[in-house]
């Protein structure tokens, strides 16, 4: 398992990098990126993830135009070369790390890319995330957060897609640790209580002068587990913004986001706010592979150089059902009103997922929807 990065001087662990100082099946390094160009047309996701305990890597593209979401997926054996991050036709070239990244996809099922990737402002280091089913830790992860511009080609059935960095932005993560991958495990004993939902909100904006990145997540009853809001600016300096306030509203008979208010508060008590409209709706877990697709999974051993396609037409009855059950991307359009940026425009990513109860939404149980 000795591969290029062991001749640096970057070890953790006494073990060759490749390897995982962590025995959990469900140890993953990922990364999410996304690309629009403000209109709500057309909405792509993509990614890359290796999952060292079980040996696989994959990559998947999602792309979101009208009522179609179209999804091919990648996947094969893990390697030991994390420098050159591949899988298959699929491929993440650091151009400048942590400011510049190329992305290649050669036609594959009939979707090819060749975009690249620059960051606006600084990366930023989000909060720990922990989360426990009774006694056992099922997701502890690290990630980091970014919002930039996108230029370069994407092809989809033989029709070249301009992307020009003065209409296309989108953001990007990178996170690593433990999180439920791979085929399903054995439930051992039932959670006491059992799992009855969560709440779930990710919205890092890119405005002209500043990005601001938000991640709240909440049990049921409305308890946070997890709140991190901040603005990062041209300078490199970061705010923190309190605790927001979060008015989520939905399309009625659904779980639906068709926009947000978004309360915060700057260092100096001062109030800044961000109303939010949706603009184009990809559910993930249609073909992303987020949890709840039941087609393909990250970290699920397929076989070596596989590949497949998948299309999802978001009206059909079959899968419009499928809906509410997972978290939502939209692209996403932000007015920010406040001290620095009263009337700023910015465009990002509204994510969003009411799974299950959540008392504050009025959501009593797993089926129930907004009036």
């Amino acid at each position: 398992m000795i591969g290029p990065l062991d001749e640096y001087p970057i070890h953790q662990a006494p073990l060759p990098i490749g390897l995982v100082d962590a025995s959990d099946r469900n140890f993953y390094d990922r990364c999410y990126l996304n690309a629009h160009d403000r209109t709500g047309d057309i909405f792509v996701i993509t990614g890359a993830g290796y999952y060292p305990n079980l040996d696989t890597k994959d990559a998947f593209v999602l792309v979101r135009r009208g009522d179609v979401q179209t999804a091919v997926h990648l996947g094969e054996a893990i390697d030991s070369d994390r420098l050159n991050q591949r899988v298959g036709n699929y491929r993440i070239e650091v151009v400048e790390p942590l400011r510049r990244l190329r992305l290649i996809l050669e036609e594959t099922e009939g979707i090819a890319m060749d975009m690249t990737w620059e960051g606006s402002f600084d990366v930023l280091q989000e909060q720990p995330h922990i989360m426990r089913t009774g006694n056992r830790i099922t997701l502890q992860a690290q990630r980091f957060a970014q919002v930039g511009t996108w230029s370069g080609t994407l092809t989809i059935d033989g029709e070249d897609i301009a992307v020009d960095p003065e209409k296309w932005v989108g953001t990007r993560d990178r996170s690593w640790g433990i999180r439920p991958v791979g085929e399903a495990e054995p439930a051992g004993k039932p959670a006491d209580p059992p799992f009855d939902g969560m709440w779930w909100l990710y919205v890092p904006m890119r405005f002209d002068d500043f990005a601001i990145v938000l991640i709240i997540q909440e049990n049921p009853d409305g308890y946070r587990i997890l709140n991190d809001c901040t603005r990062v600016w041209k300078d490199g300096r970061v705010e923190q913004l309190g605790w927001p306030q979060v008015d989520i509203r939905y399309e009625s008979g659904t779980r639906t986001p068709t926009g947000a208010t978004i309360m915060c508060t700057t260092p100096d008590g001062q109030q800044l706010r961000l109303e939010i409209e949706s603009r184009l709706a990809v559910p993930i877990h249609l073909g992303g592979g987020y949890g709840g697709d039941p087609d393909w999974t990250h970290g699920m051993w397929k076989g070596e150089k596989f590949t497949e396609r998948r299309t999802y037409d978001v009206t059909d009855e079959s899968v419009a059902g499928r809906i509410m059950f997972g978290v939502i991307d939209h692209v996403g359009r932000a007015v920010c009103h406040g001290p620095g940026a009263d009337g700023s425009e910015g465009f990002g990513l509204f994510e969003h997922g009411a799974l299950g109860r959540h008392d504050r939404s009025g959501f009593a149980d797993w089926f129930s929807v907004a009036p």
